[in-house]
């Protein structure tokens, strides 16, 4: 399969469907009868491209090692009593739900799933700490606003959450997994996209990537998005590319940057969007920043390359066979001893959890990123 016949396969899968997204996960969710590791109950693999690489030629063993020690280190640093339990610290961003969510995708993203695996009880226990902070508007956030991380939280939290809920459909977690993306519809702006505060004010693109994935799995586990919001957030970010196909923080304005360009092809494809001048241009404009060609770590990187190895991911062939191996290379020889990167920006745990889920990718195990 080529290149583009299979973006015409992924587009093919939200052809149709109700609600915002149809994919292989569409309506009913994971298939919770199947609980062992990389057998989540997706419907259909993401097909190859030719000549691309295996999971097995790019999952070395210093790959492997890399990934097992940032497990490691995120289950030693879990609190496990008190106010705190299932974060990853009593304050700062490792006390927030961000960290705490995108926690529970690196050890989901290994294999384990919800109160299964090795880290199930760990998953638990991050699902149950994200739970315990949806409030009663939806908006998923620490009470007390300690942690400043806004709608970005909000959006990696409602992510998790749809994760697990494709997997166990309970009903609590499916009720306040409601809220949470009633409270994201209510917030989107009339550009079609989301900013800091749970307010359908302004927006810029750094914002509503979280926002788009985060409905994107949510409908993914069986949860209604209308249409509107979809079409909305599409025309949203394609409005925020630049002439040369770059893609802008703001809508009209702003510097155009890697991060930004790698969040708005990731936006389109999670949206449903697999082809098109936005989509293939903003390729060409991530490669030519391919880890290895330009400087190492900066104050974004993990967000950078968070949304840059999925964009490489869902494009396959050659962009994939290029940037997996020259990310898991700079990710592996920069790794503390302890398992943790530095210079994450949003601290060590924060780090961990993003440096494991980029160096899973092959694995293919976390539904969101199946289509």
């Amino acid at each position: 399969m080529n290149l583009m016949n299979r973006r015409s396969w992924l587009a093919s899968l939200c052809a149709g469907g109700a609600g915002m997204y149809a994919t292989g996960l569409g309506g009913g969710g994971v298939n919770t009868s199947s609980r062992a590791a990389g057998s989540l109950g997706l419907g259909m693999d993401r097909p190859a491209s030719p000549n691309e690489k295996s999971p097995a030629e790019l999952l070395t063993p210093e790959t492997h090692a890399a990934i097992k020690k940032a497990q490691e280190y995120l289950a030693r640093k879990q609190v496990r009593n008190g106010k705190y339990r299932g974060a990853f610290g009593n304050n700062g961003y490792a006390s927030g739900v961000a960290t705490t969510s995108l926690s529970g995708l690196c050890f989901m993203g290994g294999g384990s799933v919800p109160g299964d695996g090795k880290y199930g009880k760990n998953v638990d226990m991050c699902t149950e700490y994200v739970m315990n902070n949806v409030q009663e508007s939806g908006y998923i956030a620490l009470a007390d606003n300690s942690v400043h991380e806004n709608m970005y939280g909000h959006g990696f939290s409602m992510l998790f959450l749809a994760q697990v809920y494709g997997m166990t459909k309970k009903r609590e977690l499916g009720d306040k997994l409601r809220k949470a993306v009633g409270l994201t519809i209510k917030s989107q702006n009339n550009q079609g996209g989301w900013r800091y505060q749970p307010q359908p004010v302004d927006a810029d693109l750094s914002v509503t990537i979280c926002q788009i994935m985060g409905l994107r799995a949510a409908r993914d586990a069986g949860i209604y998005v209308p249409d509107d919001v979809r079409e909305k957030c599409i025309e949203y970010v394609k409005k925020s590319r630049s002439r040369d196909g770059s893609f802008s923080y703001m809508m009209g304005g702003g510097n155009s940057s890697l991060s930004m360009t790698a969040a708005g092809v990731t936006s389109l494809y999670s949206a449903g969007i697999y082809e098109g001048p936005e989509v293939e241009q903003g390729l060409k404009i991530i490669d030519r920043s391919r880890p290895g060609k330009v400087g190492g770590f900066g104050g974004h990187y993990f967000y950078t390359h968070y949304y840059a190895v999925q964009a490489m991911w869902h494009a396959g062939g050659e962009y994939w066979n290029q940037w997996y191996p020259a990310i898991r290379d700079e990710l592996v020889r920069n790794q503390q001893a302890d398992g943790s990167w530095s210079n994450g920006g949003g601290g060590p745990e924060y780090a961990a959890a993003m440096g494991c889920i980029i160096l899973q990718m092959p694995l293919n195990y976390l539904p969101i990123f199946a289509a």
